[in-house]
């Protein structure tokens, strides 16, 4: 989808027109799902999987859209970094529930209903802040390739399947992640 018909059909959907959802889950499911399952590797799964956390943050992205909580929302990058964080929170809540479970801790029924993870996620608040400050590192890094490889690690991609991607080593990817790590320790050095 070209990036003007995301903004198109984020801008249908903030206005509260529900078919804008169609076109943009189509487009970002499958990454959704992607990211979760990248996050939930280890985690044990039983009544929930990467799908449902896919769906969870989705619609919690949907009503936050519709109820205007996402006040920097105006492009397809604004909208996956949105997107991002809640897939992540949603994933970390479902392992950590899960772990529970396997520890024996909580109510099974409660634990277990899928509509649980729907109804956690992070504050709007939050989640711009989250979403400026994952703005605000990319752009220091300067270099799109450096960013790509940034969005791809956060998505849960290993450096293996990150050289893949971009016809390089491993090795090569080790050295961009090093990069990456030391742009991003000098701002938080220098209380950037």
């Amino acid at each position: 989808m070209p990036a003007d018909d995301v903004t198109h059909w984020i801008g249908r959907l903030r206005a509260g027109d529900p078919e804008a959802a169609g076109p943009l889950f189509a487009t970002y499911f499958a990454r959704l799902v992607g990211l979760a399952r990248g996050r939930l590797r280890e985690a044990p799964r039983r009544a929930a999987d990467e799908e449902d956390v896919a769906l969870s943050a989705f619609d919690s992205f949907c009503r936050g859209a519709e109820a205007g909580r996402f006040p920097r929302l105006d492009d397809r990058d604004d909208l996956w970094q949105v997107l991002l964080v809640l897939c992540a929170r949603k994933a970390a809540d479902l392992a950590r529930r899960e772990g529970r479970l396997k520890r024996g801790g909580g109510r099974l029924a409660q634990e277990l209903d899928p509509g649980v993870v729907a109804a956690d996620g992070p504050s709007p608040e939050f989640a711009a802040l989250v979403a400026d400050e994952c703005r605000h590192l990319l752009d220091r890094l300067g270099d799109d390739t450096l960013r790509q490889v940034a969005v791809w690690k956060m998505e849960g991609y290993t450096s293996a399947e990150i050289a893949a991607r971009l016809g390089r080593s491993e090795g090569t990817v080790e050295r961009k992640l090093a990069l990456i790590r030391k742009a991003w320790s000098v701002g938080v050095a220098d209380g950037d």
